[in-house]
């Protein structure tokens, strides 16, 4: 999708239903900066053949606004084509938690024959856990050639999240500070860090982005950007009021469970859930396949 003359966004990458993730690039003279690169190889290549196409013979770096898997999934496709990927510096995962996510990916398929065959291993076919080779730990200026973006500091969601502004165009890459028409997802926090994003909508609304490209969900233009921030923040107030993400209620006291984020920060388990009630699409249990017999 084209938003102006150098911006440009990815939207609706697969990932766990029903959340999909956004990436996007900016085309400058001689360079592209893509941001984030999908939750796997598959998307990654996607993501790489818009920007290779939008501007022919730009090289090319890579922004990951955090670190999640769902935003850093390709970044081993990017680096295997020499492709420098910036990152926060103190982001780190580890193999472990990349293979508890696909075990988390793999035991939420309804499907009893799929998860038998383990097809979670389709989605990320050929995609492995790669660190950012740039690291960042304050605003950064990139010139990319008769354009500049700027990397912004804005955590909440994780004490590393980055947006991606581009003056020029008025456009704001948000990654996960802003998302549209999806509960923002605060399992990876606490109130305190509630209180740091928070912060952040404010640095966001004084950019005044004319466009966001959200982590997740439609593209805000005009009058919506505002009504995402307003979203995003009131349900940071309330699950600060509350002591809690309005997706992890808490159990009983007396059980003293703690909620427990997945590698992603977007799977749960049956455990989160208090007697009574609804637990999310991943949690609940596949309903009984009834087939009808046909004449």
């Amino acid at each position: 999708m084209r938003l102006s003359n150098r911006c440009y966004a990815v939207t609706g990458l697969g990932y766990s239903a029903p959340w999909c993730v956004n990436a996007g690039f900016v085309a400058g003279d001689d360079l592209t900066a893509v941001v984030d690169t999908g939750g796997n190889t598959l998307s990654a290549q996607t993501i790489h053949g818009y920007a290779s196409a939008a501007r022919p013979g730009n090289r090319m770096l890579v922004v990951n606004t955090e670190k999640h898997f769902d935003h850093i999934g390709g970044n081993g496709f990017f680096r295997q084509h020499g492709i420098d990927v910036w990152d926060h510096a103190g982001v780190a995962r580890t193999s472990d938690e990349f293979q508890a996510e696909i075990a988390e990916f793999n035991q939420a398929i309804p499907n009893q024959a799929r998860r038998e065959r383990g097809e979670a291993r389709a989605f990320f076919h050929e995609t492995r856990l790669v660190h950012p080779n740039r690291r960042i730990s304050g605003d950064t200026r990139l010139d990319l050639g008769g354009c500049a973006v700027e990397i912004l500091l804005t955590p909440g969601h994780t004490a590393t999240n980055l947006s991606v502004w581009v003056p020029e165009a008025g456009v704001l890459f948000s990654g996960d500070c802003l998302i549209c028409e999806y509960l923002p997802n605060l399992d990876a926090g606490a109130p305190a860090d509630w209180r740091t994003w928070l912060e952040s909508l404010k640095r966001i609304e004084a950019l005044a982005p004319a466009i966001v490209v959200p982590g997740h969900g439609p593209v805000a233009r005009g009058k919506e950007v505002q009504v995402v921030v307003d979203t995003v923040r009131r349900v940071l107030e309330e699950s600060i009021s509350q002591g809690h993400s309005p997706t992890a209620p808490r159990p009983p006291a007396s059980l003293r469970v703690e909620p427990r984020a997945s590698a992603s920060g977007y799977m749960w388990t049956a455990a989160h859930q208090q007697p009574g009630m609804a637990a999310p699409y991943s949690a609940r249990p596949p309903a009984p396949l009834r087939v009808e017999p046909r004449a």
